[in-house]
């Protein structure tokens, strides 16, 4: 006899439609999701995974063109194994449901996978990918600060790694057994576990690697970006995508969450407009009224950062100044982190770092109690009367989580770094990761210069001397160097006809489309000269011979020389016989 289940939401009835519980069962609120909630969730996973293109382009906009494809290949190492380690083992240090777990880190549901018959299949997969989605992000913040100096095959091993920095704090912000998440402390939509840990995460990595080669010869100033229209595509793409971030993490739309992910869109828009203002203004006072690129985006983003903690908790004011001030932080701490010899390339120490210790502090000062959520658990912020524990618990939160990203980092790194140097060779460093790491070279960067500087301290550079711009068909090239060969060699031929004057012989043709000659010479002439040249191409057998005359017929008749007469391209002009293209027909 089936028993009746009491006590429990309309998603929970559906889920557990026909299966026998006691009625005492309470599903675990990460899964409490109805059918419109999981489509909700799932949606705002899809346009969160888009965020990694927005990623990708800032950070390879930010560096320089010989580093942009490495960038963005650790992008896709980031959701390759960071995600498959965050199934493996990550989900379950967060929200596992074993009996080892506690309010440290939770121990269960480990290789993801529930059965068929499970009632709560659906929810578990939505949840798992709407939190793998936010665990690739905070993964991904780091790769933009160790940029352009950091092996790569140590970056993977790290980043395969790197889920236990995320995971085991996000766990204890969200997880029903945190001990943060039990003492009251509010994250909607990831200041703290996602931009906080990832911001901390980016700073250590930037210190423990050193700076650039020759980042600060010549002072403090940001250097030129590689591509500032990819920085600001980035830019745009994650505006983009920060919208499902925030306004996804109502976690449904049943209810009143809908309303709340309406505002939460909303204010998420009003952040980044208080940010924008304020980092315009700022560099347009610094920099004598000139906008500086960098300052603009690293604002707005700030300002993103620092609204996502209480996203659906602040009015519309109240998102302007959250922003503004977190897009302040960021654009006065960049120069700061520079001084103290922290080389991050792309800011992200003070975008998701700083802005995300402002972003868990706001939610102390200016959250709403989201009636009928239980978001705050029934409190509100200081400036709304809520008194001084919730600034308390956030203050606390901040502490824990920047203490964490930045000791687990340094450890995880200094591990790493016995296994594989972290720090690239600085030949390599010179030239480039994109060449030296995935053989992919770039034109017009000074790269012939490096290597030629670096011949003298007798680096071994055969293996990639010989790789062939990228944006160039070799084939295609090829081809064009062979005709410019033959043009060059026929006037060559030509020339040297003016200078003989007019007794030496004009080339004819005859039937069968072969230029010859016909001479006016008694005896013969020198046998073969150093100018002139051959080139034949097998289309409608057309020969185009640049030889001058040799071997002319005693009684002044046509002369046509053998293949066995004619020169060749020698390797000096062209290429070696073993490269001849199969597309042209070459006289041997």
């Amino acid at each position: 006899m089936v028993s009746k289940v009491t006590n429990v939401t309309a998603s929970q009835q559906t889920a557990l439609k026909g299966i026998v519980r006691n009625s005492s069962y309470v599903i675990p609120g990460l899964y409490d999701l109805s059918t419109e909630d999981t489509n909700w969730v799932l949606t705002s996973s899809f346009i969160i995974f888009t965020m990694q293109t927005g990623f990708g382009m800032l950070e390879s906009g930010c560096v320089s063109i010989k580093n942009e494809v490495n960038i963005m290949m650790k992008n896709v190492i980031d959701i390759v194994l960071g995600g498959f380690t965050y199934w493996l083992f990550g989900y379950g240090m967060s929200y596992g449901r074993g009996a080892l777990s506690n309010p440290f880190i939770a121990l269960g549901d480990f290789l993801l996978d529930p059965p068929v018959d499970d009632p709560l299949m659906g929810q578990i997969f939505a949840a798992f990918l709407f939190q793998l989605s936010f665990a690739t992000t905070a993964t991904t913040i780091v790769s933009g600060a160790m940029a352009e100096r950091c092996n790569f095959k140590a970056y993977c091993l790290f980043s395969l790694l790197n889920t236990i920095i995320y995971c085991i704090p996000s766990g204890w912000v969200w997880g029903e057994h945190g001990f943060l998440n039990n003492l009251g402390a509010v994250d909607i939509a990831g200041s703290g576990p996602v931009h906080l840990i990832g911001g901390t995460a980016a700073f250590a990595s930037a210190a423990m690697l050193g700076p650039r080669l020759g980042r600060y010869a010549d002072g403090y100033d940001p250097l030129p970006l590689g591509n500032p229209v990819n920085a600001c595509m980035g830019l745009f793409v994650l505006w983009w995508g920060w919208l499902a971030f925030n306004s996804g993490s109502t976690y449904g739309v049943s209810g009143a969450k809908w309303q709340y992910a309406a505002r939460a869109a909303v204010m998420t828009m009003m952040g980044s407009f208080g940010g924008g203002i304020i980092s315009t203004i700022y560099s347009l006072w610094r920099h004598d009224g000139r906008l500086d690129i960098i300052d603009l985006i690293n604002g707005v983003l700030g300002s993103l950062v620092s609204i996502t903690a209480g996203c659906f908790l602040y009015r519309a004011w109240e998102a302007l100044i959250i922003g503004l001030i977190g897009a302040l932080l960021c654009v006065l701490a960049m120069p700061v982190f520079d001084r103290m010899g922290v080389d991050d390339p792309v800011g992200a120490s003070a975008v998701h770092g700083v802005c995300g210790i402002w972003g868990v502090i706001a939610v102390g000062l200016f959250a709403d109690n989201p009636i009928p959520l239980d978001t705050t658990k029934g409190r509100s912020g200081l400036f709304k009367g809520g008194g001084w524990y919730l600034l308390g618990i956030q203050t606390l939160s901040a502490l824990c989580l920047t203490c964490w990203g930045i000791c687990s980092t340094f450890l995880l790194l200094y591990i790493v770094n016995k296994i594989i140097p972290i720090r690239m060779d600085p030949n390599e460093e010179l030239l480039g990761a994109d060449l030296m790491e995935h053989r992919i070279r770039h034109s017009q960067i000074g790269l012939s210069r490096a290597i030629s500087a670096l011949a003298p301290l007798k680096v071994d550079l055969n293996e990639v001397a010989g790789v062939q711009p990228i944006g160039l068909n070799p084939g295609h090239e090829k081809s064009l160097a062979q005709l410019r060969a033959a043009d060059d060699k026929l006037q060559q031929w030509q020339s040297y006809l003016e200078q003989m004057g007019p007794s030496v012989p004009k080339p004819h043709h005859n039937n069968n489309d072969d230029f010859i000659l016909r001479s006016e010479y008694k005896s013969p002439t020198k046998r073969r000269s150093s100018i002139g040249n051959v080139f034949s191409r097998k289309s409608k057998t057309v020969h185009i011979n640049t030889q001058p005359p040799a071997n002319i017929n005693e009684d002044g008749g046509y002369y046509k020389p053998s293949n066995k007469e004619l020169p060749i391209i020698s390797n000096k002009d062209m290429m070696n016989n073993k490269d001849k293209d199969t597309n042209f027909a070459w006289l041997d």
